[in-house]
């Protein structure tokens, strides 16, 4: 027997411990996971030997890989061991084991067998940390059954003499709330009780415990406002003041006099806790109107908290946030980032029709001046976002829309181009009523499409150009020139184009060729119908040897089309109908839950198998296999070869004059300095003056500032005609007294400058109804809506 424990002794020595593990997974970066997997071998192994405190070793190796996202489920009845051990250590490291994921069998059995006996004699044991370390471990692995069974014993350590049990057993409430929701009634008035206790801890355990429950449903905690309210004006505890403030947050909705009740005992708390600010800026949400002040201090901590303030506010108030629009401009002119970027989410959530303009303009200032990518391109985004949200419902003048998305071409090196593009292609598809402006100035764009071209890379400009061609070859009916559109498509310069572009250039080339027959096979004059086809043939081979395959196969369909087109047209034959109809039809969007509403047709199991899966061993055995190399052999060394002394001369000369002629090499030549000083300044650089051949501005294009101003004239003139129409009214009614003024405009009153027909998103037939997907359907808190004012 001895030398039995002598021997695990010895072998314990070379067991890995938890330090051991977690050095070795840090030092096997590049085969962590392979790692790993040697390490579980090792731990099973350990979990079969006699020696309890092998085992617990193991154990603790568990709790660390189970936090990294293994599984250790397998090992649920050697952590019940464990657990069943009178060691204290040995108790704490499986009492951090999450058990959830066990099988419910399996669970089951080890609760009804083991586990609800050991928890119970630890609930009762005298030691109070052998009972605190027992609630620890129920809240890791407490199931509806234990919850049920345990319930009474928990509420009774409420009332425990050692505030270390009362605390932990508070805390545990919450869990078996969610597990078992009956549970909630008898234990409600001892939680109430807690919330008075003498000591700080329980008492915030108690708040934490009634703040979640009320997060969900807060009606339900209303009747405990004014004990809420004792606690705010008497506790010190900044954590449990905070929590309180979030709670009166939840309830002051319910109850409109409490935020008038809560406004003196707030603006106290800013005044003397700093990290409270928060918080109770938060708290405003209820309604309380004066919360400016925050943001007019240039201490920057409380600038900034109360822009993030200010966006919860937005949600439940916009109005008492939108009258502060001035304020939160200015602090787009911050020099701290982390300020502009939060004024600007705020802007989203304040424009209306009256302003929207207004408000773009200015943030289109700022992208003019804005230094550095990053934030440009957010100013982008939130232009964008601002605009199109809701449906586009702010906008009244899409001609305004489109002449922005134009000007925001304009930026260089933006990496949102293939967002402006997929505005431009919504807005064009969705409203009617704005094609024929969008087509004239898509077609300026692919005019001036070299002043695009510069950036090449991902998501730049240039994706832009894709947008104008799909519209101006979608649309090509509301093209004023369709021919020198065909033109620009055609050029040599689209060939440095993405592959993606270039394919959209070409297949909406033959809709423009079609449009163009269209118009010339109507004419006297039959020669430039071929001239035309004549173009196409002359210009797609470029196309044709494009390294994209897609670039080629559609280049290569519609060079062989135009060519027996030519012979048709040579014959005499009028084919613009025919290649018109190759086209016809229209695009409609498609909603993005479409596919999701498709009804299973019957019969058809989506989960199940198509063919049968492979078993483990056939795909442990088949390796794949080189098909074009011949595999080598690995771990051979290289051989090394004698070189003379001719050849390693060679070398080095050869060295030394690649580094003489590497600019980015550092020489260490000690007349490197003299070389410096003999060098001339740059006064004797002559100044040459540019004559750029290219405008710096794409011409054609309306400016927006144009529009903002036609838009205020538009609405002083109906303005105007309302107040005689209102007039005429008074004078027709002679018997009444005046009437007040009609006030300031409202949403209602601002009409669209034309008429807007957006074309609304098209769903599958027999789609099925719409479903809340924001809703969980398991969500514990449903069940624990209940009534409690009864119990209070």
């Amino acid at each position: 027997m001895a030398l039995k424990i002598v021997k695990g002794s010895i072998d314990r020595m070379f067991d890995k411990n938890l330090q051991d593990l977690v050095r070795g997974i840090r030092n096997h970066k590049e085969d962590e996971a392979k790692y790993i997997s040697t390490c579980i071998d090792e731990i099973k192994q350990e979990l079969k030997q006699d020696n309890i405190a092998v085992k617990a070793n193991a154990v603790c190796k568990l709790t660390y890989l189970q936090m990294l996202g293994y599984d250790v489920s397998w090992a649920a009845f050697n952590i019940v061991e464990v657990m069943s051990s009178s060691k204290f250590t040995y108790k704490v490291s499986c009492s951090q084991l999450q058990l959830q994921s066990v099988d419910a069998v399996l669970i089951t059995t080890i609760i009804n067998s083991v586990s609800l006996p050991l928890v119970t004699q630890d609930l009762s044991s005298p030691n109070q940390y052998d009972t605190g370390v027992a609630l620890t471990g129920l809240s890791c692995f407490v199931t509806p059954d234990l919850a049920r069974d345990l319930a009474s014993d928990i509420m009774t350590l409420m009332s425990h003499t050692k505030p270390y049990i009362r605390k932990k057993a508070v805390l545990i409430m919450y869990k078996v709330f969610l597990k078992y929701p009956e549970s909630l009634r008898p234990a409600f008035p001892r939680l109430k009780e807690k919330l008075e206790d003498p000591d700080p801890g329980v008492q915030s355990a108690a708040v934490n415990v009634i703040c979640e429950l009320a997060r969900r449903n807060p009606k339900n905690y209303l009747s405990l406002a004014p004990l809420f309210f004792k606690l705010m004006t008497s506790s010190t505890n900044n954590w449990v003041l905070i929590k309180i403030i979030k709670l009166f947050g939840a309830l002051t909705p319910l109850e409109p006099r409490l935020g008038k009740k809560l406004i003196e005992p707030l603006t106290n708390l800013i005044h003397s806790t700093f990290c409270l600010v928060f918080a109770v800026l938060i708290s405003l949400s209820s309604g309380m109107p004066n919360h400016s002040a925050s943001i007019q201090v240039r201490d920057f901590p409380l600038k900034y908290l109360g822009l993030l303030a200010m966006s919860k506010i937005l949600k439940t108030h916009p109005k008492s946030v939108q009258s502060h629009k001035d304020l939160i401009l200015q602090c787009l002119d911050d020099k701290d980032e982390s300020i502009r970027l939060r004024a600007l989410d705020l802007l989203y959530g304040m424009v209306s029709k009256k302003n929207l303009m207004e408000i773009v303009k200015k943030l289109m200032l700022h992208v003019d001046k804005a230094e550095g990518t990053t934030y440009r391109d957010e100013l982008l985004t939130k232009i964008i976002d601002i605009c199109s949200q809701s449906n586009y419902q702010y906008i009244t003048n899409f001609e305004w829309y489109i002449s922005i998305l134009v000007e925001l071409t304009r930026l260089e090196g933006t990496r949102h181009g293939h967002l402006i593009a997929s505005q431009m292609l919504d807005v064009a598809i969705r409203v009617k009523a704005i094609r024929v402006f969008a087509v004239a100035q898509m077609a300026t764009l692919l005019d001036n499409g070299h002043l695009l071209t510069g950036n090449m890379q991902r998501n730049g400009i240039c994706e832009v150009l894709y947008a104008a061609a799909w519209i101006c070859g979608e649309f090509s009916e509301h093209l004023e020139d369709p021919m020198q559109t065909l033109e620009a498509m055609l050029r040599p310069k689209v060939a440095t184009l993405p592959g993606h572009i270039q394919a959209v250039y070409v297949q909406n080339a033959a809709k423009l060729f079609a449009t163009v027959l269209r118009k010339q096979e109507g004419t006297t004059d039959s020669l430039a119908a071929q001239e035309t086809s004549q173009l196409l043939i002359d210009r797609l081979p470029l196309f044709v040897q494009s390294a994209n395959l897609e670039v080629q196969e559609r280049a290569s369909c519609i060079l062989q089309l135009v060519k027996y087109i030519q012979k048709l047209q040579q014959k005499e034959v009028e084919v613009a109908e025919e290649v018109t109809a190759l086209f016809a039809g229209e695009l409609n969007p498609v909603a993005p839950k479409a596919q999701k509403k498709v009804p299973v047709p019957d019969g058809l199991d989506l989960d199940a198998w198509i063919n049968e899966p492979p078993s483990e061993s056939e795909s442990e055995d088949e390796k794949p296999k080189a098909i074009f190399t011949k595999e080598e052999p690995k771990h051979t060394r290289p051989r090394h070869t004698e070189v003379d002394e001719k050849e390693l001369a060679r070398r080095r000369e050869a060295r030394k004059q690649e580094q003489a002629n590497n600019p980015f090499y550092i020489k260490t030549s000690p007349s490197s300095q003299k070389v410096y000083q003999d060098q001339p300044g740059v006064e004797h650089i002559p100044v040459v003056q540019i004559d750029l051949s290219v405008p710096l501005k794409v011409p054609g294009m309306p400016m927006s500032d144009q529009y903002l101003k036609l838009e205020e004239e538009r609405r002083q003139k109906e303005r105007s005609e309302r107040k005689k129409k209102e007039k005429k009214k008074k004078r027709e009614k002679h018997g009444r007294g005046r009437r007040a003024d009609s006030g300031p405009e409202s949403e209602e009153d601002i009409t669209p400058a034309h008429h807007v027909d957006i074309v609304t998103e098209e769903m599958p037939e027999n789609a099925l109804p719409s479903d809340d997907d924001d809703k969980d359907p398991n969500d514990p808190h449903k069940a624990l809506d209940i009534d409690l004012d009864k119990y209070v």
